[in-house]
Parts: structure tokens; sequence; C-alpha cells
């Protein structure tokens, strides 16, 4: 389990969870978590592998899915898996045809699936697939999938929570275009159907992160030594809410971040500049 610094221990409030009342919650239910195969999404469903509920796993990998499975059912949960790249058209369609033929239906949904890319601008203009892939993933993928569970969500009076991130708060960042314009997209969807959703029956929940120690941020060598939460952190907010149902999570420090951004959003470009001119 990774340890807090000093200042991440600041950033980031421990959570309590009440393991009774999340028994209690997901007792007998069908819980569904997309990008189950690594950073979040493991994490969550092995803390839900202590519940006796039924958790189906979908993640591109199918012998870490099985692992998992075999895993987690050592324990009190029954393990389902569907491998399938939510990018691809036959493969998510297929996952919806699974979903509609549930024997009993469906009652949580986390929406965790995405992907980061940090580019400039400069170094994208070859690359429109950057903005289709990050679109089709962040974006277009939960929609579809979600469009297609709410009937399932109605009828168990069941809860949508979707893996964010605070950027989508946030005044626009350089060199994220293609990761904050799809994340936002997808946030904004949301909120914009909950209160018909609500209406339904159907609770909505956004859990908006920072900075989290998840394999999709290695490659972006200045956030490994920046201060980030935990994936175990992450997984314990997210089983709070699947039983305090509250509408969204966000750092204590957000609104200060906000602010913040606001006054810096232009400093990299400024910065740029200053040094081109030497």
């Amino acid at each position: 389990m990774y340890k807090y610094s000093f200042l991440e221990s600041c950033l980031f409030l421990p959570t309590y969870l009440n393991e009774k009342k999340l028994q209690n919650s997901l007792q007998g239910k069908t819980v569904l978590i997309t990008g189950a195969t690594s950073g979040i999404g493991e994490q969550l469903a092995y803390n839900l592998a202590e519940v006796n509920c039924y958790v189906i796993l979908v993640g591109r990998r199918e012998e870490k899915l099985l692992t998992m499975k075999q895993d987690m059912e050592k324990h009190a949960a029954l393990v389902g898996t569907y491998r399938a790249d939510l990018r691809n058209k036959e493969e998510i369609e297929g996952l919806l045809e699974f979903l509609k033929n549930l024997p009993n239906g469906l009652d949580f949904i986390v929406s965790n699936a995405g992907h980061s890319i940090k580019r400039s601008i400069n170094d994208s203009l070859d690359r429109y697939h950057d903005f289709t892939r990050t679109m089709a993933i962040n974006y277009f993928a939960p929609v579809q999938l979600l469009l297609s569970v709410i009937p399932l969500l109605k009828k168990s009076k069941g809860q949508i929570i979707n893996v964010s991130t605070i950027n989508t708060l946030l005044s626009p960042m350089s060199h994220f275009a293609a990761y904050q314009a799809s994340k936002t997209a997808c946030d904004v969807w949301l909120r914009s159907v909950a209160p018909e959703l609500k209406e339904a029956g159907i609770t909505t929940t956004t859990i908006y992160l920072p900075l989290v120690k998840t394999p999709m941020i290695q490659p972006t060598t200045a956030y490994r030594n920046m201060p980030a939460m935990s994936t175990d952190h992450v997984a314990k907010i997210i089983c709070k809410y699947m039983y305090k149902r509250k509408k969204k999570y966000q750092p204590w420090w957000l609104l200060f971040g906000r602010i913040l951004s606001i006054f810096l959003n232009d400093i990299p470009f400024y910065s740029v500049a200053k040094r081109s001119k030497k």
C-alpha cells in the first residue's frame, strides 16, 4: 500500500469506509466496472471482493481479467468478465448485448475506463488521432454504454458513478487539449441528463480526482514526483459513495485550485515565449 508524504496526507484527507454499510448496500447486487484491469478499476474490484455481490469486470486484457476473477472468487464476491476495447464498435456492441441479457439486471455502473494525453498543440498538428481516440474512450464509449443500461438502472433504482478529473472544473490547460476536452464533454453530458435520471430513480455520482498514481501517468516524467492520490484511497472513496449516494466527490482544496487555475492559465505560454527569446 502506498504511503503518503506529509504534503499528500494534507491534500488527500483520510476516507473512513463503513464496511457494514457497504455490505448492506451491495448485498446481492450487480456492479459493472470498466477499465478494470489496472489502476483505479483494479483496486476497486479487489476492494469489492469481500462483498457478497456480483462484480462484472470489463477490460482489454483477457488474461488479467481471468487472473482477477480467480483471485476475487477466493473471497465473497461472484465475478464475471468481459474482454472488450470500448473504442471498438463491434466489441462495445457485444458488451451491450451481454448486459441486456443479465439475469439479475444491473445495479451499479462504475465508468472508469479512460485515456490521458499530454502533448503540445505544436506536436499534434499531424496527430488528429490523439483527439479522436480520447473522445472515443473518454466520451463516446461511456455515453453509448450508459444510454444502453439506463433501462436496467431504472428497474433497479441503480447508480451511475463516473470517475472523472478535476481538470473538467479547472480553466483549460495547455498540453491537455485532447484529454480535457473529452473528459469535460462526458462530465457536462452526465450533469445535463442527471435531473431526468433522478426522476427515474437513478442516482448519478461524479468522482472528481486530482493526479492518481496509476500506470496512465507513468509516461509523463514530471508527474512521478508530484503529489498524487493512491488507487486504494480512490477505491475507498468510490465504495463509500456507493452507500452514501452523494452527487459528487472533490478534494477539499478544489475551490482554491479553480481560482488559481484562472491566474496560472497563461503561464506555460509565457514561459515558452520567454525562453524562445533568449
